[in-house]
Formats: C-alpha cells, structure tokens, sequence
C-alpha cells in the first residue's frame, strides 16, 4: 500500500538523490531553528547577551558571547596596540574633559565672572559646577567614543575592572596612559583658550585641594565616594531594567559630590582627575591621597560587588551597554 512515508522515502531515495551529509546538515538546520525558537530570550540592551552560534563539525554547540569572553587568549603589548589602539584614542580624548571642568571653575570661581557676582553662595555655586561636570560626564559615557572606549576617564576604574578579570593587562597600562594624557592636554588647551583664567587662585585649575580637615580625612572621603560610585557602577549596569541608564546615575553621584564634598577633598574621585591640574601648577602636595584614596575605595567596591553576586562577575567593562559598539 502506498502511504505518505513510503512516498516520502521513494523522494529521497530515487527522484532526489541526496548525499547523507546532506540530509543530515538540513536535519541539524531544523533542529537548530527548534533550539533557537525554545531559547529565552536574551536580556534586552546587553550585547553580551547576544547568542554566538559555534558551527562545529555536528552543527549542535551552542554558547553565548557571555561565556565566550571567559575564555580570551591572554593579549601581550603587540596585540593589544595593535588591535585596541583606536579605543585608547577615544579614551584619551573622552579624558579632555577637564577641559569643560577647568571651564566650569572659571566660570562660577573667578572674581571676575559675572556668575561668581551674582551667586555669592559657595554652595550655590557649587551646585551648578556639579550640575555642568555631571552633565558633561553623562554625554561623554553616551557619545559614540564613550560607548565604544567604555567611558571610563578614570584609571582606578580601569584597574578595578582589570581586577575583575574584564580588562586586560595591557590595555588597563594603555587606558591609564591615555586618561592621564587626556587630563594634562584638557588643562593645557583650557589654559591657553582662557588666556590664563583658570589659573586664578579663585579658580587653580579647577585643582584638588585638601580641606581643612586635613589629609587624613581627605583620605577616607575619597576612598568612600569612589567607592559609593564604583559599587553604583557595577550594581546598576549588571541589572537588566537599570543598565541602559547606568551613566544617569554615574552623572547624580556627581552632582551631589561636588556639592557637598569638595569642602573635605577638592572631589575628585580620580586620580588623572587630581594629576592634570597639579602638572600645570606643579603642586604635588598630598598627592598620594588622590591616587590611593580613589583606587582602595573602587577595589572594595568590586571585592562587595562579587560578595553579594557570589562571585559571580560583571558582565563586560562598558558603563553604557545598550549599544552595538565593540
């Protein structure tokens, strides 16, 4: 009797003549299509999340991006420059932000400002400079360099993220040197276009200072607001429905810091922050603070960060992932 399956199979086996491997390629095809159409979804605006498909000799591996960047070759000096260099570019000139915030001081410190006449309250005056540098650091973390380079601008969160196994050895030494550059060059083109004016000891680069209670509180207000940001930072661009606004909160935290801490420490969370007004003063004073204080506090962050998640780490060292950069 002749019947569906028998036809089925007279197809296969005489009109249509196809070669096992053939018929085991398109049999592998569609179960893959099953597989795929089985699979939850992938969290929403987190590239890492995308699947990779590994199209091994049987056709059935499958793992994730996620799972993939656990296993990178080790990159030494040759192969990060040359294959990450235009990333230590856009960091380097993502890092010219101190420009705007040398800007800022003069703006809202010089004497001569008609906003410093106007506003005659510090903590008014403050509070705008923390509204503009916060705003400057949360279009720079959404500018396509930031989203490509990471948007750090910041090496103790560049060695916090190498410390968490998502940066690598050399490109944390090259970051570092671009965000330090980066810093020096923002002072040096603010110093020339305002003629000057940033160096007005109202203003001092937009320098930071230690306040009267001394380094050794100045210390201890720099590890715990880096260490507020960092663990903000990790936390919110982890989570599936806050991370798209993670550089939002980056932008808040600073606002409220250099409004209400700068008395204590000059704010600045940052050692490229903290360098590149003192090479243009050559005031190095108590400089240690600024690069010990910022770098303790986010490595703590981190240490919290992998307690509470149980070790489990960050998805990658962007603080923006809704976007399709590398």
């Amino acid at each position: 009797m002749y019947t569906i399956e028998s036809g089925i199979s007279q197809i296969f086996s005489s009109a249509f003549v196809v070669p096992f491997w053939s018929e085991r390629k398109i049999v592998n095809h569609l179960r893959g299509v099953f597989v795929l159409e089985r699979r939850a979804p992938a969290r929403p605006h987190c590239p890492v999340d995308e699947p990779l498909i590994c199209r091994t000799e049987k056709d059935s591996d499958r793992e994730t991006l996620k799972d993939a960047l656990l296993e990178t070759v080790a990159c030494d000096f040759k192969t990060c420059l040359r294959g990450n260099w235009p990333e230590y570019l856009m960091e380097a000139a993502i890092s010219l932000y101190l420009f705007f915030t040398c800007l800022f001081a003069t703006l809202f410190q010089h004497p001569n400002s008609p906003i410093h006449e106007m506003m005659p309250s510090a903590l008014v005056r403050r509070g705008l400079m923390g509204i503009a540098v916060a705003a400057t650091v949360v279009v720079i973390a959404l500018t396509p360099w930031g989203k490509q380079s990471g948007g750090h601008i910041n090496p103790a969160m560049t060695f916090t993220f190498y410390r968490l196994g998502k940066v690598e050895f050399w490109d944390a030494v090259f970051y570092g040197v671009a965000q330090f550059g980066g810093a020096a060059a923002g002072v040096a083109i603010a110093t020339y276009l305002l003629h000057g004016a940033p160096g007005n000891e109202t203003a001092r680069y937009a320098a930071t200072l230690l306040g009267k209670c001394g380094s050794g509180v100045a210390f201890v207000a720099e590890a715990t607001i880096s260490f507020s940001l960092m663990l903000t930072v990790l936390f919110v661009s982890n989570h599936g429905l806050f991370a798209r606004y993670t550089p939002y909160f980056i932008g808040a935290l600073y606002a409220l810091f250099i409004t209400f801490e700068t008395p204590l420490s000059g704010m600045s969370m940052n050692p490229a922050r903290t360098f590149g007004p003192a090479l243009q003063t050559r005031h190095w004073h108590a400089v240690w603070v600024y690069f010990l204080g910022p770098t303790l506090g986010m490595l703590v962050a981190s240490e919290v960060f992998l307690w509470a998640r149980k070790g489990i780490g960050p998805y990658c060292a962007k603080l923006h992932h809704a976007n399709g950069k590398r």
